[in-house]
């Protein structure tokens, strides 16, 4: 079974920094994989921020955190990270993974039917 858990999230002030990690198993970065993150602030829509592919160039990021955010992978950890600098109270949502196969990540979407993997989510609190 295709599983991705992600960690990492919690508390900053605005301005500050977290970094978010999604460790994925079942499936090997050597496939064909587009991994990101998608994230859902109350009362409002899902947001798809960030994306990089396993075998492709090329990552993707959303204009609300481009130059803020920096997606990065590990293959050898089969991990995926979120680097967030920055922050903004905007930011506060809940910040969930998820890994779709053979995807070009200029294609990530918050509300795809083809999820292969899709965490449970951790919550991100940005204060002012």
């Amino acid at each position: 079974e295709r599983q991705v858990v992600e960690s990492g999230g919690g508390l900053a002030q605005a301005g500050g920094s977290l970094r978010l990690s999604c460790s994925a198993s079942g499936f090997t970065f050597e496939d064909d994989y587009a991994i990101g993150w998608i994230r859902q602030a109350p009362g409002k829509d899902r947001e798809a921020i960030s994306c990089i592919s396993t075998r492709r160039s090329g990552t993707y990021y959303a204009d609300s955190v481009k130059g803020r955010f920096t997606i990065s992978s590990d293959h050898a950890k089969n991990a995926v990270y979120l680097q967030m600098n920055s922050l903004k109270p905007g930011d506060t949502a809940v910040y969930h993974c998820a890994a779709i196969k053979w995807l070009e990540c200029r294609d990530w979407t918050p509300d795809s039917p083809y999820y292969d993997a899709w965490g449970l989510g951790t919550q991100v609190t940005v204060s002012s």
